[in-house]
């Protein structure tokens, strides 16, 4: 889970509904610390780059990911790993805060906290598929 979570192949396949693809830096493979990734993917209609970086790395229980440049005013989103009795638990914590104040406030309470947590959710279900499966060796090498 831990290695599938920070592979680069598989973050494409899993977002594929967004068109994203990595356009610089890591750009396939085991993305690890201090490395970064700028995506391109496509948003409510428009295209977008964010450009992310592996800010805190412990493996295997746990990694961030931070926004480096893109459209929300900052993001960190953490990766926590542990065993249980029926495999691995994974958890995620997606904390953003969005551009234009007031607006992206509003905007965080009409549309965009319901989108995100949908697209992660449905990341974490591929991730998960993926895992459970013989698929996992199609991404990790």
């Amino acid at each position: 889970m831990f290695d599938l979570s920070r592979s680069i192949d598989l973050h494409k396949i899993s977002t594929r509904q967004t068109n994203e693809e990595a356009i610089a830096g890591k750009m396939s493979g085991l993305i690890g610390i201090n490395e970064s990734v700028t995506w391109r993917a496509k948003h409510f209609g428009i295209y977008q780059k964010l450009t992310s970086k592996i800010t805190e790395y412990d493996r295997p229980n746990y990694f961030a990911d931070e926004m480096v440049k893109g459209a929300f005013a900052e993001f960190k989103h953490e990766h926590h790993f542990a065993e249980s009795n029926r495999g691995t638990l994974m958890t995620d914590f997606f904390d953003y805060k969005s551009p234009f104040g007031i607006l992206g406030k509003l905007a965080d309470k009409l549309f965009l906290k319901k989108y995100m947590t949908e697209l992660l959710t449905e990341r974490n279900r591929i991730v998960k598929d993926f895992a459970e499966s013989n698929k996992w060796k199609e991404v990790i090498k």
